[in-house]
C-alpha cells in the first residue's frame, strides 16, 4: 500500500440510493488519445481527460520521451505532436500497475529507435506480454525480457526493423496487444496486415483502438476479426480537439446500484458520459443489467436504471447464464449483482480475469464468500449463489485493484456494513468515487 493511503473504509447499509452522477473520463480512451496526440503532427487539446494514476503515468511518460504538453483548463490537456517517431531516444519508464500504458508504449518504442526500460510494480512483472514482443520480433524489433520471460520488465533497443506484408499475433489473452501493435504500425510507413492467432477476445477495446486512429487520421482495414490492415501511408494527424467519453465501466457500478435499490422501491440512479452512442464495449453491461431484471433507460449522453416489475416484486434480479466477452471488466459488476439474484448466476468467458492488475477470478470468488455468497471457480466462469443469509462486517481485500473496491462497496446494498481494505487503490480510474457513492447514497 502506497503512504498516504487509508488502510481501510467502513461502509455504513445503504438503504436507497437515487440522483445523478457524472461520470469521470474512459481510461482506455484517454491513455490512447494521450499517446496518439504525441504521435500524431500538430497539437490536439483533448477534452474530459481521465485524472487517474494510470492517465498521469502515461502524461510522465510521454514527458520523459521529450513530448511537450501543459494542462489547458479543467479536466483538458494540451499535447503538442512530435509528427512521428517520439523524440526521446534514451528513457527508462516507470508505468505502475498501468496495462494500457505498458502494452502501446512498449509497441511504440520498440518501433521508435532508441535505448529503453520499461518497468513496473510487482504485479505488472505477474501480467504476460510475450505475444506482443513476439509479433513485434517479426518486424526486426529488439526487446529483451530483464526478468522471467514473457513478463516485463522489459529492455528495448535500436532493432534492424524490416517491414513485412504480414505478420501474426495472438489474441485469446489480452486486446492490448493488438491495440498497441496497430497503434505503433504507422511508424513503419508501410502497408502492414496482421493476421489474429485464436479467438480474439474483448473486441469492442479493438473498436475503441480503431475508432481513436480514425480520429487522427489512420483508417485500419478489418476483416472480420481476423485480420487487420495497416495502409502504408498511414500519418496520424491532429483533430485539433477531442472530447473523451465518461467511463463505462465506471458507470457500471452506479447502474447495478440503481438497479439494486429499486428493488425495494429506491431508485433510480443515472450516469452522465455515456449513452447509446457510446464507442464503449462496457455500455452494454446495461443490457446484461436488463436481462437481470432491471428497468434501463437510455439517452444519447445518459443512462438510467432502476428495478423492472418483475424485479420489484419478487425483491430479487434474475439469476442468469452469460457471455462476458464483450465486458470483461463491467462483468465484475455482475459477480456482485449476482448477491442479488434469484438463484445461481454463471459469468462465461472472463479467462482475461486471471491477467488483470490482480487474479480477479479468483479474488472475486474469495471475497464473495466472505458475504455468505456460493461461488464456484473455473479456468474461464464464475458462478455465484446469493447468501442464504449476509455476513456483516466482512473485511473485503481488493488486491490493489480498483474494480474489486467499486464493485464490492455494492455489498452495502444488502443491508450489511461492510469494511473496503485499502480503498484508495481506486485512484487508477475513479479517485474520488467513494465521495461520489456516498452522494448519491441514503440510509
Amino acid at each position: 500500500m502506497s503512504a498516504g493511503r487509508r488502510p481501510y473504509l467502513d461502509l455504513q447499509p445503504i438503504g436507497n440510493v437515487s440522483g445523478t452522477v457524472r461520470l469521470p473520463g474512459s481510461k482506455s480512451i484517454s491513455n490512447r488519445t494521450l499517446l496518439l496526440a504525441a504521435l500524431a503532427q500538430g497539437s490536439t487539446t483533448l477534452r474530459e481527460v481521465l485524472d487517474s494514476e494510470d492517465t498521469r503515468l502515461m502524461l510522465a511518460a510521454l514527458r520523459v520521451l521529450g513530448v511537450r504538453w501543459e494542462h489547458a483548463g479543467e479536466r483538458a490537456v494540451r499535447v503538442h505532436g512530435a509528427g512521428g517517431a517520439l523524440p526521446g531516444k534514451h528513457a527508462a519508464l516507470f508505468l505502475g500497475n498501468a496495462g494500457t500504458a505498458v502494452r502501446p508504449l512498449t509497441a511504440v518504442l520498440a518501433l521508435n529507435g532508441g535505448e529503453y526500460t520499461i518497468d513496473g510494480v510487482p504485479r505488472m512483472h505477474e501480467r504476460p506480454i510475450g505475444d506482443l514482443v513476439d509479433a513485434l520480433r517479426q518486424l526486426g524489433a529488439a526487446i529483451d525480457y530483464l526478468g522471467v520471460e514473457g513478463f516485463p520488465p522489459l529492455a528495448i533497443h535500436e532493432g534492424r526493423l524490416a517491414p513485412r506484408e504480414e505478420i501474426s499475433i495472438h489474441g485469446n489473452v489480452s486486446s492490448q496487444y493488438l491495440t498497441g501493435l496497430l497503434m505503433a504500425l504507422p511508424l513503419l510507413g508501410a502497408r502492414t496486415r496482421v493476421r489474429i492467432e485464436g479467438e480474439l477476445i474483448s473486441k469492442p477495446y479493438v473498436e475503441i483502438t480503431l475508432n481513436a486512429m480514425r480520429q487522427f487520421g489512420v483508417a485500419v482495414e478489418r476483416e472480420g476479426w481476423t485480420a487487420f490492415t495497416v495502409p502504408a501511408a498511414a500519418r496520424y494527424v491532429s483533430p485539433g480537439e477531442l472530447y473523451v467519453e465518461g467511463d463505462a465501466s465506471s458507470a457500471s457500478y452506479f447502474l447495478a446500484a440503481g438497479a439494486i435499490a429499486g428493488l425495494r422501491g429506491g431508485g433510480p440512479l443515472r450516469v452522465e458520459g455515456v449513452g447509446r452512442n457510446s464507442t464503449q464495449g462496457d455500455v452494454r453491461f446495461a443490457e446484461a443489467l436488463e436481462q437481470m431484471g432491471a428497468a434501463i433507460a437510455m439517452g444519447e449522453h445518459w443512462i438510467e436504471a432502476g428495478a423492472g416489475s418483475a424485479a420489484r416484486a419478487s425483491g430479487r434480479l434474475r439469476a442468469v447464464d452469460i457471455d462476458c466477452n464483450h465486458i470483461p471488466d463491467a462483468a465484475m459488476t455482475l459477480a456482485v449483482a449476482a448477491l442479488f439474484a434469484d438463484g445461481r448466476t454463471r459469468l462465461r468467458n472472463i479467462a482475461s480475469w486471471r491477467v488483470k492488475e490482480t487474479d480477479r477470478i479468483a479474488a472475486m470468488a474469495k471475497e464473495l464468500v466472505k458475504l455468505g455468497a456460493g461461488v464456484e471457480e473455473g479456468a474461464d466462469y464464475l458462478a455465484v449463489t446469493p447468501p442464504a443469509r449476509w455476513i456483516s462486517g466482512a473485511a473485503i481485500d481488493t488486491y490493489d485493484d480498483h474494480r474489486m473496491a467499486m464493485c464490492f462497496s455494492l455489498a452495502a446494498l444488502g443491508g450489511v456494513a461492510v469494511r473496503i481494505n485499502d480503498p484508495d487503490c481506486v485512484a487508477k480510474t475513479f479517485p474520488d468515487y467513494f465521495s461520489v457513492l456516498a452522494g448519491v447514497a441514503r440510509a
